[in-house]
Formats: C-alpha cells, sequence, structure tokens
C-alpha cells in the first residue's frame, strides 16, 4: 500500500500565502488565505446555519471565475466585516478582477460562531481583515488557538462549559506531483475522533470529567441545543489545473474529511463550508484532488486539536501527539 506524501501545510501550494490577526483577550480573530494571482474557486456550503459572503459567485454558471482571497473568521456574521479590510489590502497592491472602472479584489469568507468564549462584543472587523492580509507569507503557518481559531471549540452537546478548545489546522499531501493543501477552523457542535483508531479525542465532559459520545447523547435525548454556536470552515488548495466546475466538487469531496473526523457533521446548528482555490499547473484529476483534499482535511482537523491550547476556562484535548 502506498503512504501518502505529507508536506507541511497549505502554503505548500504555489500561489497560496496565509495570515492571521487575533484578539487573544476577546478570543477571535481572522485567518486570511491570499491567491494574489488569482484561484480558481469553488465552495460547498454543507451544514444548515452557514454565515458566508460570495458563495454564489463560487458556483458554475457564474461569471467571475477566480479569487484573490478567502476570510476565515470568528464573530458570527459581524465577522463578515474583515472581508473589506481584505479587500482594501488588496485594492492598495492593483489585485482583483479589472472591470471599467476600478480594480476590484474577489474575497469570499466564512464565518463561525465564537461569541459564546471570550468577549461577544469584540468581533472581527475591518482593520483585523487587513492585519490579516498584512501578516500573510508562504511559509509555516502558525496552528492551534490562532487567527480563525482562537475562540473554536468542539464538544458542546452539554453547554459550552463543557465543551473541548479547539483551534485552527492544516495540512498538505502529494498527488501525483501537485500539493493539495487544506486549513482548516474547527469549531463542531460534534465529537472529534481519530479516524485511524475510532478514539474519542474531544467529547462533552461529563459531572465526573470523562467525555461522552455526543451521538449516544442525542439518541437518547440527553443532549441540549446550543444555538449556533459552532460551524467548521475551511481552504482546499490544489496545486493545479481545475475548471470551476472541478473546483466545486473537490470542494463538496473535501467535506469527507470533515466526516471521517468530526461526529455528528452537517448538522442544523452548523453552518460547514469548504471553499477550494486552484491556482494553476498540471491537469490534475478531479477524483485524485478531491480524494487528496479529503486526506488533507481529516489531518488538518487532527492537528487543529493537536495545537490548541486551553482558553477561556476550557481544557483542550488530552493525549494527541
Amino acid at each position: 500500500m502506498t503512504i501518502p506524501v505529507w508536506l507541511s501545510g497549505i502554503t505548500d501550494v504555489p500561489g497560496i500565502r496565509v495570515g492571521h490577526a487575533q484578539d487573544l483577550e476577546a478570543l477571535t480573530g481572522v485567518t486570511a488565505v491570499l491567491a494574489p494571482a488569482g484561484a480558481v474557486v469553488g465552495v460547498a456550503v454543507e451544514g444548515s446555519a452557514p454565515g458566508t459572503r460570495e458563495t454564489d459567485l463560487c458556483r458554475p454558471g457564474n461569471l467571475v471565475q477566480q479569487a484573490h482571497a478567502v476570510l476565515l473568521c470568528g464573530g458570527s456574521a459581524f465577522g463578515l466585516a474583515a472581508a473589506h479590510g481584505a479587500m482594501r489590502w488588496l485594492e492598495e497592491r492593483g489585485i482583483g478582477l479589472p472591470t471599467g472602472h476600478a480594480t476590484v479584489p474577489i474575497v469570499p469568507a466564512a464565518v463561525l460562531y465564537d461569541l459564546g468564549v471570550g468577549s461577544a462584543q469584540v468581533r472581527p472587523d475591518e482593520a483585523m481583515g487587513y492585519a490579516a492580509c498584512e501578516a500573510a507569507t508562504d511559509g509555516p503557518v502558525a496552528q492551534g488557538c490562532v487567527g480563525a481559531g482562537t475562540g473554536c471549540t468542539v464538544a458542546k452537546a452539554l453547554g459550552m462549559e463543557r465543551a473541548i478548545k479547539s483551534g485552527i489546522g492544516t495540512a498538505c499531501v502529494k498527488a501525483g506531483e501537485v500539493a493539495v493543501g487544506a486549513i482548516v477552523a474547527v469549531n463542531a457542535f460534534g465529537d472529534v475522533r481519530d479516524p485511524a483508531t475510532g478514539r474519542l479525542l474531544a467529547g462533552p465532559r461529563g459531572a465526573d470529567g470523562a467525555m461522552l459520545d455526543t451521538t449516544k447523547l442525542l439518541l437518547r435525548g440527553a443532549a441540549g441545543r446550543p444555538f449556533g454556536e459552532n460551524t467548521t470552515i475551511g481552504v482546499v488548495a490544489v496545486g493545479g489545473a481545475l475548471s470551476k466546475e472541478a473546483a466545486n466538487k473537490v470542494a463538496r469531496m473535501a467535506h469527507d474529511g470533515l466526516a471521517r473526523t468530526i461526529f455528528p457533521i452537517h448538522t442544523m446548528l452548523d453552518g460547514d463550508t469548504l471553499f477550494c482555490l486552484a491556482t494553476g499547473g498540471p491537469e490534475i484529476d478531479v477524483t485524485a484532488a478531491g480524494a487528496a483534499a479529503a486526506l488533507a482535511v481529516e489531518r488538518a482537523v487532527l492537528n487543529a486539536l493537536r495545537h490548541a491550547a486551553p482558553m477561556g476556562g476550557l481544557p483542550a484535548a488530552e493525549g494527541l501527539s
């Protein structure tokens, strides 16, 4: 059996830069995924409580083919304001879609709900979106409680006070000669399991501190329903040539990586959204790209927990190395 060839993270995909900005007191932040030369964009929104910007533009049949950045934001719907900062940063550098009267940067975005930790009155804004772009590099990407991962939590079936601290993670795998990477901010209602072993890594903590299984709690009617305090969002990047239709297919297939690690996923309480950016280069089979994207998402989710630290009175997952 061929062992996947792993790289370090999404910035191993040529043409991709990543920057974080965060408020460590309010526990919220922004992650900017930049593709300054433009990248064919797709999206898949599978959760039922999404907060998004420019997702219609990403779908086949619409005029614009490329995006210049994707923003992943905390702050619930308020956090979409951060995209204006990214647009300003890109416009100042002449990056965007040329039109008759201005160069218009194309910046899709998605938000997660982190208002239940830190301060609900402080949300990502235009200044934070600009700062995340200013910090972006093509070097190693910080993981854990940074950027959009700053206020992330998982396993909330028994309320926020029984949840586990999470964060943002990245991973990258080779599909032939093409790098396929992912960055994911993990803020799920459900549990996180290691798909290799089935071991529960993060579940709601019972009265004795032991982690419980959310699906079992749901089936016996013992789970609560924290309103909207969730949503896992991310970007997969493909260092190869894809059509817009293919980029949308890869974004859908990438959700398999969430389904292999988060239980349950795509609930009525989550707005799970993944974007795909194809930066150009060698042709790549769509099925291979989608399978690689799901693998990268799977590992990115585990890395988000692996690098998270206790914050906001919540413990981080234990036993991850």
